[in-house]
């Protein structure tokens, strides 16, 4: 289920003019405000009509307007999950949820309601009304309202948003199984890093309304010029292994990345399971000697890759661990007080409480 998209199109004084192509899993649209990611969601939802641009979904040319092909909204079989949840507040979470098998096609509906309730943790809450509803069970529920349209794909535009972060940790853990269990692809707009290190399979990073950067989730968010599209305290590296080992009395998960093994704390993880861990930058200290005496269980060996300056007094430093890319960010002074050089053989050293498993 391949989506290429090629676009143009001109709104005021922005322009849009980008192309990509996005499989399954979910694809991150990423980029700072007023980028242009909303606007190639709406483009592919059919909500908008590009000037210029050809769209195809799965073999099917949804537009194309050299020969003035422009498929409806309502013939693409696309879910839309908005920043609010946008429920019928005078119907019940039940009914709402029944909203979209109504317009489906009766061979195409789905029958998995109560598989999707179940994902969604949302059986609670089926007789009442938006209005007796969090903000993240308002989510799901749209989640849920989408799904049962039956799509062939699934497009969320900034899904937690208008949530505080207490709702977004909430609802997080639900989009991951959704990513894992229901196997539609996702097109995903977001302009957080974190949200997009724990879902996304592949990054667009958009920027003035062009593609600054695409590739997987790891390359991309373990770029140094990452932080075109978004806030420089959230750059670092993102890294992906297996549970080798879960120690029960310290809470303590050893995670292996290639030949790098580093540990994570927190809740119990079963060996084997695939898991990613976003470090920041800012939590990365940088040594030319093994430090000892330390507390940090995290103490990687590694070569520099490149270092980059900036106008705020701080230094990104790329560390090649064995093959494992991590970014440390340090000040400008300490960069010159520990005489660091490309191809330079240095420490990483991770704060192991910093870290969290996904």
């Amino acid at each position: 289920m391949t989506l290429t998209f090629k676009s143009k199109h001109t709104l005021g004084k922005f322009v849009l003019d980008a192309a990509f192509a996005s499989d399954r899993g979910v694809t991150a649209l990423f980029g700072r405000s007023g980028s242009g990611k909303t606007s190639i969601i709406r483009i592919i939802a059919g909500l908008a009509q590009p000037d210029r641009g050809r769209i195809v979904f799965d073999g099917d040319v949804l537009v194309d307007t050299e020969k003035g092909i422009f498929v409806p909204k309502h013939k693409r079989r696309f879910g839309y999950v908005f920043q609010e949840g946008r429920l019928f507040p005078h119907l019940t979470v039940q009914q709402n949820l029944n909203y979209g098998r109504w317009f489906t096609p009766k061979p195409r509906r789905a029958d998995d309601l109560s598989k999707i309730v179940d994902l969604l943790g949302i059986g609670a809450v089926l007789d009442r009304r938006p209005g007796k509803l969090s903000g993240g069970e308002k989510q799901r529920v749209a989640i849920g309202r989408a799904l049962l349209s039956s799509p062939r794909l699934l497009l969320m535009d900034e899904p937690l948003a208008a949530l505080d972060d207490t709702r977004k940790m909430e609802i997080l853990p639900y989009l991951e199984a959704l990513r894992d269990e229901m196997k539609i692809p996702i097109i995903y707009v977001s302009h957080s890093v974190s949200e997009v290190a724990r879902l996304a399979d592949r990054v667009i990073v958009m920027s003035d309304g062009k593609v600054a950067m695409a590739g997987t989730a790891a390359d991309v968010l373990s770029q140094t010029s990452i932080s075109i599209a978004t806030d420089r305290r959230e750059a670092g590296s993102l890294v992906e292994g297996k549970v080798v080992n879960y120690d029960p009395k310290h809470k303590l998960a050893t995670i292996g990345f290639k030949t790098l093994r580093i540990y994570v704390s927190g809740t119990e993880i079963a060996e084997g399971k695939a898991v990613r861990v976003h470090i920041l930058a800012k939590d990365v200290m940088l040594s030319r000697v093994r430090p000892e005496q330390l507390s940090a269980l995290n103490i990687l060996e590694g070569t520099i890759n490149t270092i980059g300056f900036d106008k705020a007094g701080t230094v990104d430093v790329q560390v090649d661990c064995q093959g494992t890319a991590i970014l440390a960010r340090i000040t400008e002074l300490s960069c010159e007080r520990l005489g660091l050089q490309p191809d330079m053989p240095v420490f990483a050293i991770i704060k192991t409480a910093a870290l969290e498993p996904h």
